[in-house]
């Protein structure tokens, strides 16, 4: 398969209608990683809405695919149901297929990679290199409010599932911010305020990534 997106040439995703492959011309890729209840969901579809990108969610792709039905599907949700993570070879063939589907050439990654095993697999087997990756940094005690603000049920089990969560989410993703961040690819946003206030950093750092500037030269504190 054709690389989406190289280190040293960004791109345009323009799809091969005979073979679905990928191939690329000045595309733009930006991963947004932070914990649940961080607001990775709203920003995103604001930066979609707003700036021209396509908004991919790894986790809604892979709910999408287990209520389809297809063999994939099926499989997404047994892994789901044993309480076993997807495999990454699976999220990224969705993506993949997505982007490939997709009339926008910049893209938005909600949620991904979050691991060194989803890392391994866009570097191997999509063959991406952002442009930056989006750190949203906010509080436990902040992120917890948010989502059991959102939902309803008894408030003792859905805070033990929560620090989980989150507990998680700090173990396996922090890797990847490391790594990312040794790279120069990392702009940390302060996620804690308000939805318009976050927005507006985000569109900052956007300037930047239209402007061609290294992102990498920036202060990062992870």
């Amino acid at each position: 398969m054709e690389r989406v997106a190289s280190d040293d040439t960004k791109k345009e995703l323009v799809q091969n209608k005979d073979s679905g492959e990928v191939s690329s011309n000045q595309s733009k890729v930006v991963y947004v990683l932070g914990g649940p209840g961080s607001g990775k969901s709203t920003q995103c579809s604001k930066i979609a809405k707003h700036l021209g990108f396509r908004h991919l969610s790894a986790g809604d792709l892979l709910e999408a695919e287990a209520e389809s039905g297809s063999n994939d599907g099926k499989m997404i949700r047994e892994y789901k149901k044993e309480g076993k993570l997807v495999p990454s070879e699976i999220i990224v063939k969705l993506l993949q297929k997505a982007m490939q589907e997709s009339q926008k050439k910049d893209f938005v990654i909600d949620g991904f990679p979050r691991n060194e095993e989803n890392l391994s697999a866009a570097e191997n087997i999509l063959k991406i290199e952002p442009d930056a990756v989006l750190v949203f940094d906010c509080s436990e005690e902040e992120m917890t409010r948010r989502i059991l603000s959102r939902n309803q049920g008894r408030v003792d089990d859905k805070i033990d599932t929560i620090k989980k969560r989150l507990n998680v989410y700090s173990e396996s993703t922090l890797p990847v911010i490391n790594y990312y961040s040794s790279k120069g690819k990392v702009r940390k946003i302060d996620a804690g305020r308000p939805i318009e206030e976050v927005f507006d950093e985000i569109k900052g750092v956007f300037s930047e990534l239209n402007a061609g500037q290294d992102l990498g030269r920036k202060e990062i504190n992870i």
